[in-house]
């Protein structure tokens, strides 16, 4: 299946994005590195903002390898069942997929939504609609990681008012529920894709196999 162009302008966003995370995390780590035993001193926010925006690369590298059909997996079982049966089987998995991220997503939210003042949702395992008392916590902050002069506006909209010395924790938690609804999306996606007959499975395995040995064939004919 040849991708949309619109789905190409979003890929191309997603990759920025965690490239630009992978490339941060590596010159900040470098630097920390530099700064500690060149000079002898620690950049103190640098531990806390790499494990963060680790969170942020895995956490939407996740949804981004769903819609890439990019996750590995075992389809010893699958390639033995006729294409009506990889069918069945693969509806039966998206299912599971779609509903275990609802899970998360909710779970992802009633963790997040406190810390932007937003309430949580009610219902003990699937949301049935949002709380109508809440204990805001936007005045909760991060550890060692200063809060930057341009996000100085969060600070009327989060904390009445008072001054931030600290960077928000609801800025690097925005990813929980950000990339479980990305998530859910992707899914959703595969589920459409699969019951029009796009595709027979999620996972990428034999895919990789193939790739492999189109390199060797290439490589053959080179020498």
């Amino acid at each position: 299946m040849h991708p949309h162009k619109s789905e190409s302008w979003v890929d191309r966003i997603e990759e920025t994005i965690i490239a630009v995370l992978l490339g941060f995390m590596t010159v900040i780590t470098f630097a920390n590195v530099v700064a500690r035993y060149v000079f002898n001193h620690n950049i103190l926010w640098a531990l806390e903002l790499t494990v963060f925006m680790f969170g942020w690369l895995v956490l939407l590298g996740a949804s981004y390898a769903v819609k890439k059909n990019a996750h590995l997996g075992v389809d010893a079982v699958i390639n033995m069942l006729s294409p009506k049966g990889r069918h069945v089987l693969a509806m039966i998995s998206v299912t599971i997929c779609i509903l275990f991220t609802l899970l998360l997503l909710k779970g992802a939210w009633d963790y997040w939504s406190n810390f932007a003042n937003l309430p949580q949702t009610t219902g003990r395992v699937f949301p049935t609609g949002f709380e109508d008392k809440f204990r805001p916590k936007g005045w909760y902050e991060t550890n060692d990681i200063p809060h930057p002069a341009i996000l100085g506006w969060m600070e009327t909209v989060f904390n009445e008012g008072d001054e931030y010395e600290k960077l928000p924790r609801l800025v690097p938690y925005l990813v929980l529920p950000l990339s479980m609804g990305l998530l859910l999306w992707r899914f959703l996606q595969v589920a459409r894709s699969i019951w029009t007959g796009g595709q027979d499975r999620m996972i990428a395995s034999h895919e990789a196999e193939d790739e492999l040995e189109e390199v060797r064939e290439q490589l053959g004919k080179d020498d």
